[in-house]
């Protein structure tokens, strides 16, 4: 399955997979497959393999895994850790695919290496030697593999081994055991492309089981999470690479022209869920809300240098925050201080989709003034402003990485320059203003998500493909 893209040519990879064209041309990958469809019903799983599941700001990853078992697709998932968080979706306990933890001691997790191997080697020593003794030609191939990884990806000359990939050559034999055992799994697939997609390539070659893997933001950019030239080896060895922006994707196909399998799937949403309300919800004082979790890409300094500009003009407004704390809280927080923000600002937690829902049908302006941080780390397309889009809301946001494909200025969103606390203000100021703007704007963001970004439609492209990997595989098994 190969395609091309000449310049802004409409090709049937970004028709099919998520490019703002007609929606019903998702369907044009691999065999149609509608939700319920017993047809469609796929011989062999998908393995899923990730850091941790299930994460309350990963939720795109939950809604996918959710949608895929509905679409007919057997999954089984894999996780480095259980998460113990205050807020899960509820979506999760819908899902019916097995989870598998590693047996990892989570409190030697930040340790040294040679504590944290002291601790857990004993815990993964059994499923080694048995792997051996089942595939010895492939395990000693692994294991040379990621000894040459761990002295080619050193930070320099000098320093000792890179030690990471001992531990993901650990984690691989475990899971390579349970899929070999398993029998049932044909496809493998990481989630981000730097440690969990490097432990998904070393259980490919344990268990000669084919992998791909989505790429999503910071893991493309940043060099240490793939130093050298390893993420370059991950797309070759892949048999796709799925990522949610087509700006994304540009870039990827720009570090292997060769390669012809990159493609674009927009995370979606369901736009059943994310509606709005049936009457005005909104609150009594304007409201200025945003959601993410308090990193330098999120731009929320700049978000509170704008309210000052707008308490200084007197506008009467609120503005709301939600999210978890992280490297920049306490910036916020002094900023909020030093302005006299403490009446108009509050900050708040994450809360699960339920809670957030509400709280973009109750706001007036949704806001995110996105950046690109020094070090390269960024967001792809947010999944809070789709959500907010589909609630109808107007939203305010930046000019950067795959934004632009979501939001177009003036007809379904504002944007705005990065680092523009003055843009934004002025736009926050236009829309608290015009609430025939803000109407029109609300209206034709749920339109471009209901067209473009709807999951059940994005979806069915991300199927295919693990179908077609499906049959491939099970024809040379066969």
């Amino acid at each position: 399955m190969r395609f091309e893209r000449v310049g802004r040519q409409e090709t049937p990879e970004r028709i099919a997979l998520g490019g703002q064209s007609s929606p019903s041309a998702l369907h044009s990958v691999g065999p149609r497959a509608e939700i319920g469809d017993s047809h469609s019903l796929s011989v062999g799983e998908v393995a899923y393999i990730m850091k941790g599941f299930p994460r309350v700001s990963e939720v795109f990853i939950t809604n996918e895994i959710y949608l895929l078992e509905r679409l007919g697709l057997r999954l089984r998932i894999f996780a480095l850790e259980s998460l113990s968080e205050k807020k899960v979706h509820a979506l999760v306990d819908r899902i019916r695919a097995p989870v598998t933890y590693l047996p990892e001691d989570p409190a030697a997790a930040d340790s040294p290496f040679r504590i944290w191997f002291r601790v857990n080697f004993p815990r993964f020593v059994k499923s080694h030697v048995k792997l051996l003794s089942l595939r010895p030609r492939a395990y000693l191939q692994t294991f040379f593999r990621a000894l040459h990884f761990s002295l080619k990806y050193r930070a320099s000359f000098w320093p000792r081994l890179k030690k990471v990939f001992f531990k993901d050559f650990l984690r691989a034999g475990y899971i390579a055991l349970q899929v070999i055992e398993a029998e049932s799994v044909r496809h493998l697939h990481g989630h981000f492309c730097h440690g969990s997609t490097t432990i998904t390539m070393f259980v490919s070659q344990l268990t000669g089981i084919p992998f791909s893997f989505t790429a999503h933001a910071k893991d493309i950019y940043l060099p240490n999470l793939n130093p050298g030239d390893l993420l370059h080896r991950k797309v070759r060895e892949a048999k796709f690479v799925a990522t949610c922006t087509d700006v994304n994707r540009v870039h990827l196909q720009g570090l292997c022209p060769e390669v012809q399998s990159i493609h674009t799937i927009y995370h979606g949403l369901s736009t059943a869920f994310f509606t709005p309300a049936e009457q005005s919800e909104e609150a009594t004082i304007p409201t200025i809300l945003s959601v993410g979790r308090f990193v330098k890409k999120k731009g929320f300094p700049y978000l509170i240098e704008a309210c000052r500009i707008l308490k200084e003009k007197r506008y009467d407004f609120r503005c709301q925050i939600v999210g978890a704390a992280d490297e920049d809280s306490e910036a916020v927080k002094q900023l909020i201080k030093k302005y006299h923000l403490e009446n108009i600002t509050l900050l708040q937690d994450a809360v699960a989709q339920e809670e957030l829902r509400q709280m973009y049908r109750e706001c007036t302006i949704f806001a995110l003034p996105c950046l690109i941080v020094g070090n390269g780390d960024r967001d792809g397309i947010p999944n809070v402003l789709v959500e907010a889009m589909a609630t109808a809301k107007p939203v305010v946001s930046t000019e950067v990485s795959g934004i632009p494909e979501l939001v177009t200025h003036s007809s379904d969103g504002l944007l705005v320059p990065p680092q523009d606390p003055v843009a934004l203000a002025g736009a926050f100021e236009k829309l608290l203003l015009d609430q025939a703007l803000r109407a029109r704007l609300g209206r034709n963001a749920r339109q471009k998500v209901c067209e473009v970004f709807e999951s059940t439609k994005t979806t069915v492209a991300l199927k295919d493909l693990f179908e077609s990997c499906i049959v491939e595989q099970t024809r040379i098994a066969a």
